[in-house]
């Protein structure tokens, strides 16, 4: 691997270099999305999803200043006891001081390779360092996106630009549903971003089926899939999203997730920490029937992710 600081499992490595499929994997919802230990046991649950569809697992963190691309389970335990110290309480109190493993946008990656920092990587980061590494395809939960209130805050998350720059193709749920959806489809139209169903015709609200808002394109053949990502890398596109809904929906979620806004806008949640604060109150306010939705779209996706990785390497050969 020719990239500074970018350190490849001897899997991975052999993977690629074999043309076998590969599916990068985020760290970030294992250090601040999912609370311990389900934070572990869905990291290593996805990774056997992956495996059983076929591909190779590469979990991205940074450990020590280096990128690791196929973090061990050693290493995943690692990131996910740390989860323990570093998730905000009930008044949002998580410092840069206070956290044992950062959260790792794209644009933080070479500072935290400099300073031998450990770090979770976002959808962003992941996808950055997915394409360095030569890694087309990726699963996580949701993509970050525009929030609401954007239009007083400018919060906009760094996964969107990510995703507009680097060509990874990110299998998700859509954008995390404490966002603001319309918001965050209008600015990937706007970059160029596109966005496509796998087997669905309506872009899911992540706990939800419906968002209310139609695709462009619906995908019921990988072949067809990996057709449009392959004609996406010839023309020198960027990353692709492609959605598909939640394995089960989570009622009266959009309650909660106005309460927990509330409960964020009065303790004056910023930044970082506003992702965590909230899933982790939405999670509260539904008596954890939104975790469980997490943890089963996160292995669905993965297992989509594997399907797809799949049939671009096929696709790969037979050309």
């Amino acid at each position: 691997m020719n990239a500074e600081g970018i350190e490849l499992s001897a899997e991975v490595a052999t993977a690629l270099a074999q043309g076998q499929p590969v599916v990068a994997l985020e760290s970030t919802v294992i250090a601040h999305g999912l609370p311990y230990p389900v934070n572990v046991e869905t990291a290593l649950a996805m990774e056997a999803e992956v495996r059983a569809g076929g591909a190779v697992p590469a979990t991205v963190g940074v450990v020590g200043g280096r990128v690791v691309v196929g973090m061990d389970k050693c290493l995943i335990m690692q990131f996910g006891e740390s989860a323990c110290c570093d998730t905000p309480s009930a008044e949002g109190d998580v410092s840069p001081n206070k956290q044992t493993v950062a959260k790792l946008g794209a644009r933080d990656l070479a500072a935290a390779v400099a300073l031998g920092w450990d770090g979770a990587t976002t959808v962003g980061a992941t996808a950055r360092v997915a394409a360095l590494a030569g890694i087309e395809v990726m699963a996580t939960g949701g993509i970050g996106g525009v929030h609401r209130g954007a239009a007083q805050s400018w919060d906009i998350s760094g996964d969107l630009t990510a995703l507009a720059r680097y060509p990874v193709l990110v299998v998700c749920a859509g954008a995390k549903a404490i966002l603001d959806i319309p918001a965050t489809l209008e600015w990937l139209e706007t970059h160029g971003v596109p966005v496509v169903g796998w087997q669905c015709a309506e872009f899911p609200a992540f706990y939800t089926v419906r968002s209310g808002r139609r695709l462009g394109f619906t995908f019921e053949c990988l072949d067809d899939l990996a057709r449009m990502w392959q004609v996406e890398r010839t023309w020198g596109g960027g990353g692709v999203v492609v959605v598909q809904p939640p394995p089960e929906e989570v009622p009266g979620v959009e309650v909660a997730i106005e309460a927990a806004l509330s409960r964020a806008e009065a303790l004056g949640i910023r930044g970082a920490s506003v992702t965590p604060y909230l899933l982790a109150q939405v999670s509260s306010l539904t008596d954890g029937r939104s975790l469980d939705a997490n943890v089963k779209l996160l292995k669905q996706n993965a297992q989509t992710a594997a399907k797809i990785a799949c049939a671009i390497a096929s696709k790969k050969w037979k050309d």
